[in-house]
């Protein structure tokens, strides 16, 4: 298979060809950002780079490409923009290079993914003028992600089957809030809780807090609990099987929290954790320190929001602050919330573990977010045979 791939970002389109059981004798991109392109060359450095789409003259590739495919930018069609400006838009018209590609080259195939959110009327132009009607595709069905794109190609496509597979099972650890992830958006890397949570913007994962509980001669891993029969807060080692279930209901969970006495205020104290989460206290209202994670140093400490906020410094509030970890304490546990991580990121897109591990953290999440479901274009090329 000759391949001209346009928009070709992090080269998930080769990475499905491959899946999909297709050799590839001569693969072409089109790709302009540098991040996207040094993760594709190190996975692949066999491409042939061809620059910005708009400086392509596609009549040097007459009889010479099999398959045309991309998703040109989605910034103007998707209801996510405000003021979109569809077709016409700088970035979003981009989708007239990849037609005048098509009718140049006319390649025996070609595939064009966008959007599903788009308007009535620029799908429908966009119909008109590839010839073809599109197919809509979630993701959910081979992933642990909700992602609604629509996929124009000349030849028949079916609905892949449902893989079943849950946001639960990529996970390097902690638990899932919802079932499937919110379809992943190049800009996940600010994702913050609790306004994504509230929102349904972008995903996030509870985790218990696993801290170093220090005494003066030695240092245990623990995780804080709470022992279900006894209502009181306790502490397991983190290799421990037990796992509190915190479900899906975490705002239900905070509406159950009530207060002993409804005319006054708790008042809590150093070490409340240890007592049973229902019973009254008296003293002075302190913060309560649980532990650290990675190291005794105060950016590293994990302190109980049931008690007073240690002094804020400039490292924007510790560690929580420096890696994007919020805590929350529920009836069951002390929990921190967390952004997905990379790795997990891949494989809401089924792409390998690693694949994207060239740049730095911010360019990964743009990158995977940009990119395709592998899984599901895979599954469209299997349906060339």
């Amino acid at each position: 298979m000759r391949v001209l791939s346009l928009f070709d970002g992090i080269s998930c389109g080769r990475v499905a060809l491959e899946r999909a059981g297709i050799s590839i004798d001569t693969y072409y991109a089109s790709e302009i950002d540098k991040y996207a392109i040094a993760i594709s060359q190190k996975n692949y450095p066999d491409i042939i780079r061809l620059g910005d789409v708009r400086d392509i003259d596609f009549s040097q590739f007459i009889g010479k490409i099999d398959l045309i495919m991309g998703g040109s930018p989605c910034q103007d069609l998707s209801i996510a923009k405000k003021n979109r400006q569809g077709l016409s838009g700088e970035r979003s018209g981009l989708f007239w290079k990849f037609v005048e590609a098509v009718e140049t080259i006319k390649p025996k195939y070609f595939l064009l993914e966008n959007v599903a959110s788009m308007s009535k009327e620029n799908r429908d132009i966009i119909t008109n003028t590839l010839g073809v009607e599109p197919v809509l595709i979630n993701s959910a069905l081979v992933s642990a992600q909700q992602r609604k794109r629509l996929y124009w190609c000349n030849w028949e496509v079916a609905q892949p089957e449902d893989k079943g597979i849950y946001l639960k099972d990529i996970l390097e650890k902690g638990l899932a809030m919802t079932d499937k992830s919110y379809c992943l958006t190049a800009r996940y890397d600010g994702a913050h809780f609790p306004h994504d949570f509230f929102y349904k913007q972008r995903s996030m994962i509870a985790e218990p807090i696993g801290c170093a509980f220090r005494s003066r001669n030695k240092q245990k891993q623990l995780e804080i609990r709470k022992d279900k029969k006894s209502n009181a807060l306790t502490s397991v080692t983190s290799d421990s099987s037990v796992l509190i279930n915190i479900a899906v209901k975490v705002i239900n969970k905070f509406k159950q929290i009530k207060k002993i006495n409804p005319d006054k205020s708790d008042t809590l104290i150093a070490g409340y954790y240890k007592a049973p989460f229902n019973q009254q206290t008296t003293g002075v209202l302190t913060p309560i320190r649980l532990g650290d994670i990675g190291r005794d140093s105060q950016g590293y400490r994990i302190y109980s929001i049931r008690g007073k906020s240690v002094s804020l410094s400039a490292n924007s509030g510790g560690f929580g602050g420096k890696t994007g970890l919020y805590q929350i304490d529920l009836p069951d546990g002390d929990y921190y919330v967390r952004k997905l991580t990379p790795l997990e990121c891949e494989r809401l897109q089924t792409i390998s573990d690693g694949y994207t591990a060239s740049v730095s953290n911010t360019q990964r999440y743009k990158a995977i977010g940009n990119g395709w479901t592998v899984d599901v274009i895979a599954h469209i090329f299997r349906c060339l045979k």
